[in-house]
């Protein structure tokens, strides 16, 4: 399970014309589901993205996680980060979770998120989904488990 990270000062997600997902600051988390992965792949991963301290403490070192830091999540599905770019042209996708499998552990993960007492917003599973966001930084992290 892949998370890529972006630290922002907001962050939005529409569908069609209509916002499904807006935060301010926190977490824009692009999520990729594997063909492996598991629960207990989510449940680590959620751990760490909830955990990771890329937000400013008071002498401005990286120090505090976005819940320290009074931010939220924004999760979005990204089949493509689970992309094999390793040769050719164009990626594979062979490596990536069946749609229903990756389907069902992203929800998982987002209600983990949420069980942790953090606010989660989404984009919609499978859409083409336009996203926006403010960088805060830039400071963008690959996490995977």
């Amino acid at each position: 399970m892949i998370a890529l990270i972006q630290r922002v000062t907001h962050a939005s997600v529409t569908v069609e014309g209509e916002v499904t997902g807006e935060i301010g600051p926190g977490l824009l988390v692009l999520l990729g589901v594997e063909k492996e992965d598991s629960e207990q792949k989510a449940n680590r991963l959620c751990e760490r993205v909830l955990g990771y301290r890329i937000f400013s403490d008071e002498n401005g070192k990286m120090n505090l996680n976005v819940q320290q830091a009074g931010g939220s999540v924004l999760v979005v599905s990204q089949f493509t980060l689970a992309a094999d770019t390793e040769r050719g042209m164009r990626p594979s996708f062979s490596g990536g979770a069946a749609p229903e499998q990756a389907e069902e552990l992203y929800e998982y993960f987002v209600e983990r998120c949420r069980s942790q007492g953090i606010i989660a917003e989404t984009g919609r599973f499978a859409a083409d989904m336009q996203v926006a966001l403010t960088n805060d930084g830039p400071v963008t992290f690959w996490l995977q488990v």
